[in-house]
């Protein structure tokens, strides 16, 4: 019986090892199980719970905001009359200034004449000294009205920096509710599943049912579609116009955003690209085959949107609606 060598004998463990990595790169990885139902709901409770909190939150802050906005408000006022009072005394000071340089008094010549006729009475000098202590008294008011417009001016200086920051809080506060809001969106689409799909990921075709001659795969997607989005203009679906197209199978939708062919504003417009970006995110799992929109079609087996030929206006060009096809 031969004995094994050094290296007949590292070379076996060796080859063993190497058929055991390609073995295991030959398995391949499992993918993760979709949800359960069980799971999406809890998930959902957890989201809507967290929700309330968001948009309580909101609420008090907008209550905050509403207070400040008020008080903004009253500070502002009170700072115009403040001001209105201020410049009346101003415009006293400089009177009386000038009437000193001229040698006058505010006001008409007649009432420098008719005190003057009464230093019978009083004598000059008590004349002068009256004058001077309204003089002082003026001048005094006036720095008591100059104090009480620096207070007001401060005042509705800080209550716009407070209602500035309450209005940014009001708007980050909002903008978390919203965000948690369209992830309860996208956990309440994940509970729909289409029918008549495989387990491969195909799906089995359908007859048109119901009164709108769609079928059941096209009814899902309509349905979720009107629940998440305004479609003000109107659902067209089947019609018997045997154009090559899904419409007379009852398994196409055209989501119209404006009215008469006219091209939609730009709200409208982004309301369509939000549809179309919905519809490609929940395409695989609802059996959505392709979307036509803006002169673009993308399709669920083609990666992206590929550019259409100019069919010569806004209706054909799909400009103004999204056009949803599925299996």
């Amino acid at each position: 019986m031969a004995v094994a060598s050094s290296a007949d004998r590292l070379r076996v463990p060796f080859a063993a090892f190497t058929t055991v990595l390609l073995l295991a790169a030959a398995v391949p990885a499992q993918a993760e199980p979709k949800p359960s139902v069980k799971r999406l709901k809890k998930e959902l409770a957890t989201l809507q719970k967290d929700s309330d909190k968001l948009i309580t939150e909101y609420y008090d802050s907008r209550i905050a905001s509403q207070q400040a906005d008020k008080a903004e408000k009253a500070a502002r006022e009170k700072l115009a009359a403040a001001q209105e009072t201020y410049d009346l005394r101003s415009t006293e000071l400089r009177e009386m200034a000038i009437a000193r340089y001229t040698g006058g008094e505010p006001g008409t010549i007649g009432l420098l004449t008719a005190r003057q006729e009464a230093t019978t009475l009083l004598g000059r000098m008590a004349l002068t000294q009256h004058l001077i202590d309204e003089q002082d008294a003026m001048l005094r008011g006036h720095a008591e009205v100059r104090d009480a417009r620096k207070r007001a001016e401060d005042e509705a200086a800080a209550r716009a920096d407070e209602l500035e920051r309450t209005v940014e809080d009001l708007e980050g506060r909002k903008k978390k509710a919203e965000k948690q809001i369209e992830k309860i969106k996208d956990k309440i689409d994940q509970l729909y599943t289409a029918p008549g799909a495989r387990p491969d990921g195909t799906f089995v075709p359908q007859l048109p049912t119901g009164s709108d001659n769609i079928t059941p795969r096209m009814q899902l997607v309509k349905q979720l579609i009107q629940e998440r989005f305004e479609v003000p203009y109107g659902i067209g679906c089947y019609r018997a116009i045997q154009d090559g197209g899904e419409h007379p199978l009852g398994r196409a939708c055209d989501f119209m955003l404006s009215r008469g062919g006219a091209m939609p504003s730009a709200a409208e417009l982004k309301r369509g690209d939000e549809i179309a970006a919905w519809a490609i995110k929940n395409a695989r799992r609802l059996g959505i085959m392709y979307i036509i929109y803006r002169q673009r079609i993308w399709h669920v087996r083609g990666g992206g949107w590929r550019t259409m030929s100019d069919r010569g206006g806004a209706t054909a060009n799909h400009y103004d609606h999204p056009h949803i096809s599925v299996y």
